[in-house]
């Protein structure tokens, strides 16, 4: 069919139109791309032109602020400093020898320090920054800006450490920090990238190991330019990270400085604990170390003198030292007697010195005997006999079972290194570990603390607060975290016969406050302060035929090392408990002449809130005692003051 004209022209209309809208549409996308042209040319072109010449984009992670360790009261345990060091680049500085000639006029390095400088500049890349010095004071950093100009390639910076402030007195509990080693990566799956950091620290033992993830905080990142051979031209942005905990322990630092001091030189340990939460007060282990030493990496000679010291300072005896605990373990030897029904605290038995069951002869320590003892008089004197006597008709199997009651033989849930479950022996241990029946001599040896059984210093004082209370206690040192309060575990009732351990109770009272007792010249007057307690020796070797014959014939002639471990634990005041105190003197010879002093002193300290009083004393010890006051007065200072969250770094 033909169009008319007026159609045509329609047409032709529509197509102009069309036309116009796509020939605008062209130019819109080509105005587009000529401005987006020209700002990659002339805008981006210098960002372009590094890219051109292979430049990429790296992420940096940002290690993070470590959390604050506190004690009880705030006074800061672990904190982070800032730490001033020196760094040098190789290629700014030019010839690594001549460099580190000129920064030692300034600050104090020895020959050996740029020895060992040099070979770890020229282990590197020439452009990657290797610290030449740290842990330096803003004095000495000043001198190297000033010089600065001098001295191209070496740049003081400033990042952070970790810092203990009380040094040795929290070493074994709170522990250090470390650079990350290749074993501590192998021990972990799948490793945080933050422990790829060089130089990063991680916890190394104590709390700040256990607590290392608490502690540690989340990293944050920055993103830089580096170019093709690795070398960092610029930061693009940065995001910190997120700090890590603040963690609050149930340890109170002036007892804990105080129980530390007391100990003095002897190789030693004591735990302090509320016996009504169980929270762990003091954690004392005899001698100590300075954390501090540990955090930049220890000194060959520094470390040997640690690991050569045969007190073994770098142990944990409150949890790692496992004892004979001796006669006090004798509280769980009555017990399992009296609460089985094989026995009656008023029954009485003869002690002549000795006792003679299969075939041996069982000595008690007084050789020209007790006379006739009954319970209390037993404990009071600790005679030895009285529990040969009963552990014949208890057996081992209720021994075992009266000592796991008490705490014994458990290994506690503590954030501590190497805590230690001692060993709470029975017929199925014995025949799975040595490979032979259990005798009635073993029974008789563990009756008294001896023989097989083992405890440390934490579980006999989990021991004193249970039979303070007769509920199933449990050790806690964890207070808080970020202010938010750990639980206080259960404490469920040991359901021990009332009357039968306010006999055992009686017996211990009677130890340090009847003139009869182990431990009487270590009692305390004050009537409101008053302790409960038992003295322990534990025989490490026998004074052998040939040593007796020679003449040797007591603990004081042998040499240190084979002498009797001293003991000795408590609760106070008598009435209404509120702490219980364990202490072990590794061959320290007599729980109640070396041992029991020490642990009246730290426990009237606990009940004082400070230092112990001297009208708590009888007063011919005094004069003695206020020396020995004023002394560790001397050496702990005033208390610390509280920090209340400002150390976060």
């Amino acid at each position: 069919m033909k169009r008319s004209p007026k159609d045509n022209e329609d047409s032709a209309r529509r197509i102009s139109r069309r036309a116009a809208l796509l020939g605008g549409a062209q130019l819109v996308f080509a105005g587009v791309l000529v401005l987006r042209m020209r700002s990659l040319q002339l805008g981006q072109s210098e960002e372009f032109r590094l890219l051109a010449e292979e430049n990429r984009i790296n992420i940096r992670l940002l290690p993070p602020a470590r959390g604050v360790i506190y004690d009880r009261a705030g006074a800061v345990l672990a904190t982070n400093v800032q730490n001033y060091r020196i760094v040098l680049v190789r290629e700014d500085a030019g010839e690594p020898r001549e460099a580190l000639e000129r920064l030692a006029q300034i600050i104090a390095l020895t020959p050996e320090d740029i020895e060992r400088a040099e070979r770890e500049i020229m282990r590197h890349r020439p452009f990657v920054p290797v610290t030449i010095a740290d842990q330096l004071n803003w004095e000495e950093v000043a001198r190297v800006a000033a010089n600065a100009p001098a001295m191209p390639g070496v740049t003081p910076e400033v990042g952070w450490t970790r810092f203990y402030p009380f040094g040795a007195e929290f070493a074994h509990s709170v522990g250090y920090v470390g650079p990350v080693s290749e074993r501590d990566l192998e021990a972990r799956e799948n490793p945080d990238p933050l422990l790829m950091i060089p130089r990063f620290q991680i916890g190394k033992i104590g709390v700040e190991r256990e607590y290392e993830e608490t502690l540690r905080g989340s990293a944050g990142h920055r993103r830089i330019e580096v170019n093709a051979v690795g070398r960092e031209m610029r930061e693009l942005d940065r995001q910190e990270g997120d700090p890590g905990s603040n963690v609050r322990l149930t340890l109170d630092r002036q007892l804990q400085a105080f129980t530390l001091a007391r100990l003095g030189e002897e190789s030693a340990s004591a735990v302090v604990m509320e016996v009504q939460t169980g929270n762990v007060l003091a954690l004392a282990s005899a001698p100590s170390f300075d954390p501090n030493l540990f955090v930049r990496g220890i000194s060959v000679a520094d470390y040997a003198a640690l690991r050569d010291n045969d007190h073994r300072p770098m142990s944990n005896k409150t949890v790692q030292g496992a004892y004979p605990p001796g006669s006090t373990f004798k509280m769980v030897t009555a017990l399992a007697a009296f609460e089985a029904g094989l026995s009656t605290p008023d029954e009485r038995v003869f002690c002549p010195g000795y006792l003679d069951a299969a075939g041996r002869r069982f000595h008690c320590w007084n050789r020209g005997g007790h006379g006739r003892v009954n319970l209390t008089s037993a404990l009071a004197e600790s005679c030895d006999v009285f529990f040969y006597d009963l552990s014949q008709r208890v057996g081992i199997d209720r021994i075992n079972a009266m000592a796991e009651r008490l705490g014994l033989g458990i290994r506690y849930d503590l954030p501590l290194s190497g805590v230690s479950s001692g060993l709470n022996p029975s017929r199925e241990w014995k025949r799975d570990r040595r490979g032979a029946d259990w005798v009635i001599g073993d029974t008789i040896n563990a009756s008294i603390g001896q023989g097989y059984v083992l405890a440390t210093p934490l579980q006999l004082a989990v021991m004193t607060c249970r039979l303070a209370t007769n509920r199933a206690i449990l050790p806690r040192l964890i207070h808080s975290i970020d202010d938010v309060e750990q639980p206080i575990p259960d404490q469920p009732p040991l359901g021990l016969t009332p009357a039968v351990l306010a006999q055992v109770q009686r017996g211990m009272w009677e130890v340090s406050n009847s003139n009869r007792g182990t431990a009487y010249r270590s009692r305390i007057v004050n009537t409101e302060q008053r302790m409960a307690g038992k003295t322990g020796s534990s025989q490490v070797f026998s004074i052998t035929a040939a040593e007796r014959a020679a003449g040797i014939r007591s603990q004081d002639q042998l040499p240190w090392n084979r002498r009797d471990h001293a003991l000795f634990v408590c609760y106070a005041p008598d009435v209404d408990p509120r702490y219980a105190v364990s202490v072990v003197v590794e061959h320290g010879g007599g729980g109640s002449s070396v041992a029991a002093p020490i642990a009246r002193d730290i426990i009237l300290a606990a009940q004082n809130g400070g230092l112990p009083a001297l009208e708590s004393y009888p007063t011919p010890q005094r004069n003695r005692i206020e020396t020995m006051i004023r002394t560790i007065s001397d050496q702990i200072g005033p208390p610390a003051t509280p920090d209340n969250g400002r150390s976060r770094a």
